[in-house]
C-alpha cells in the first residue's frame, strides 16, 4: 500500500512539473550554423549543462526525500464513542446506580465520539499539511535544478554563437 501511495505522489509531482518540460528553449543559429552543426552543438551543450548541474532533463523526475510518514492512527469517532460510553457507564454507575449507568453511557458515548472524531480529523489535517509541504519542497527542488540546467545550457549555446530564448 505504501509503495502505491508513493508512486501516486511521484506521478502527481511529474504531472505538476510537466509545464516546466514544455518550456523548451528556442535555439537560433545566429552565425549561420548548419542544421548538423546546430544538433552537434546542442548535444554537446546538453552534456556540458548536465555535467555542470548534475541535472538531466532526459531522466524521469524523482523525489529527493521520501514522503512524510503517517502517524499512528488515533481513535476515531467509533472508538471514542465506545470508550466514552464505557467510561460514562462506570462513572454513572458509581454516582447514580443502575439508572446513572445508562445516562452516563449515553453522555460518555456522545462525548467520546465527538472527541474521537476531532482527534482523528486533526490528525488527518496534520498529515495532509505535511504531505502538501513535502510536495511543494520537491517541486521547488526540481524547478530550481531545471532552471540551473537551462541557464548552463543557454550559456553554452550562446558561447557558440546561438541566440537562445
Amino acid at each position: 500500500m505504501r509503495g502505491l501511495a508513493t508512486s501516486s505522489i511521484v506521478a502527481a509531482l511529474v504531472l505538476s512539473m510537466t509545464p516546466a518540460w514544455a518550456d523548451d528553449l528556442f535555439v537560433y543559429p545566429a552565425k549561420g550554423q548548419s542544421k548538423d552543426q546546430t544538433e552537434q552543438d546542442k548535444f554537446q551543450c546538453y552534456q556540458f549543462a548536465k555535467d555542470e548541474t548534475g541535472f538531466d532533463p532526459m531522466n524521469r523526475p524523482t523525489t529527493s526525500s521520501p514522503p512524510p510518514a503517517r502517524e499512528k492512527k488515533t481513535w476515531g469517532a467509533g472508538e471514542g464513542a465506545v470508550g466514552g460510553a464505557l467510561l460514562g457507564a462506570g462513572v454513572g454507575a458509581l454516582a447514580g446506580g443502575g439508572s446513572g449507568a445508562g445516562k452516563g453511557a449515553i453522555i460518555g458515548g456522545v462525548g467520546g465520539g465527538a472527541m474521537g472524531h476531532m482527534r482523528r480529523s486533526n490528525q488527518k489535517d496534520r498529515e495532509e499539511t505535511r504531505r502538501r509541504d513535502w510536495e511543494q519542497r520537491e517541486t521547488s527542488s526540481y524547478n530550481n535544478a531545471r532552471n540551473k540546467y537551462d541557464r548552463a545550457y543557454a550559456a553554452c549555446l550562446e558561447g557558440r554563437g546561438y541566440t537562445v530564448r
